[in-house]
């Protein structure tokens, strides 16, 4: 694990994160694709791990009764996925891999909702889990409500 660094397009906003994870993980599910553009391809890190720099410059969404998205009001680009309900998650934070000045040496650790994933596009590689909606929905059940 290592620091890495990372900013929003246009600079306004940018981070550091120490413990870096050397893994990545994909979400396909639909609030996912659609604040993306594809799908959420991100690292996960402890809310502490983190250190936000142009703060004011954030926005966030309670996207839904769980969770929340922050993004860049100044340029749009999409800063973290966050648990904001209790328990499992609630100290982490998810980035999306775009964002980070080196985005090489991750490894794919997951994809989840891969039976909502468009039959457009699928990404390389073997090892990694793949979860369908359901087996993400019996781990978190609070992600039911996502409908």
């Amino acid at each position: 694990m290592t620091d890495r660094t990372g900013r929003c397009m246009c600079g306004s906003v940018s981070f550091v994160g120490r413990n870096t994870p050397d893994s990545i993980g994909v979400c396909h599910c639909r609030m996912c694709r659609q604040w993306t553009g594809s799908a959420l391809v991100g690292v996960t890190y402890k809310l502490d791990d983190v250190t936000w720099h142009g703060r004011e410059h954030i926005q966030e969404l309670q996207s839904t009764p769980w969770a929340k998205r922050g993004w860049c009001r100044n340029c749009g680009s999409g800063l973290y996925f966050q648990f904001t309900a209790e328990g499992t998650y609630a100290d982490e934070i998810e980035l999306p891999i775009g964002l980070f000045d080196d985005p090489n040496g991750f490894r794919m650790r997951s994809e989840i909702y891969i039976d909502e994933k468009p039959d457009s596009y699928a990404y390389a590689g073997e090892g990694h889990k793949r979860l369908s909606r359901a087996d993400v929905i019996e781990i978190l059940p609070v992600l039911a409500s996502q409908d």
